[in-house]
């Protein structure tokens, strides 16, 4: 099965898979969630197959819910489930930093083939190129602090590799509770591997 926890917010709700770290979906209600989650794993698979990892998921089984708040309304997976406290054993760490390393890899690679001018939504809003870039390296920095890898903003070349690597080093390993950062660091994994697989779909649809 394809195991899925909710995020339940006023308007919006998230489904957010288990076991496949960044494959997470809103829309305004749980079904809608679940359709658009499934409707997006053709594109999910171009990051596992990146990480050298067989996707093939079944249907979705719901088996938590957790309460969002407006922040899941505004489009970001914010609670924290207690099913990430659970213990992380050495093959699920691996595994979920392949994936944020095929991640950061393809979103390199899509930055890198993309103008700087991207299509503008219907009220002509949304970031150029380098701020969407500017975006995903200042929320990964953030998002590194609450597993306890701390770097200043990046001025010298190779800054954001060192910062990665470090936090990719973080996230390899295994854990148990009880929880002394933060986040615990399998929400830490999903996190950042949904924010850069969010940014990257949206430079590839407005490219």
């Amino acid at each position: 099965m394809t195991r899925v926890y909710l995020e339940i917010g006023p308007k919006k709700a998230f489904a957010c898979s288990l076991d496949w770290p960044g494959w997470c979906r809103v829309a305004k209600g749980e079904e809608a969630a679940l359709d658009l989650l499934m409707d997006y794993a053709p594109r999910y698979r171009v990051v596992a197959d990146r990480a050298g990892l067989a996707f093939q998921p079944a249907e979705p089984v719901v088996v938590a819910r957790v309460p969002g708040s407006d922040m899941t309304d505004f489009g970001a997976p914010y609670a924290v489930p207690d099913l990430d406290q659970e213990p992380v054993e050495a093959a699920e760490a691996a595994r979920g930093v392949a994936l944020l390393r095929a991640a950061w890899e393809l979103f390199d690679e899509t930055v890198a083939a993309s103008p700087e001018a991207l299509r503008k939504g219907p009220r002509g809003g949304g970031r150029d190129l380098s701020r969407i870039v500017d975006h995903v390296e200042g929320a990964e920095r953030a998002y590194a602090r609450k597993v306890d890898v701390r770097h200043r903003p990046y001025k010298a070349e190779g800054d954001r590799d060192r910062m990665r690597a470090e936090l990719a080093a973080v996230l390899s390993r295994p854990w148990e509770p009880p929880q002394t950062t933060g986040w615990p660091p399998r929400y830490a994994l999903r996190r950042a591997v949904w924010h850069v697989i969010d940014h990257l779909w949206e430079i590839e649809d407005r490219r």
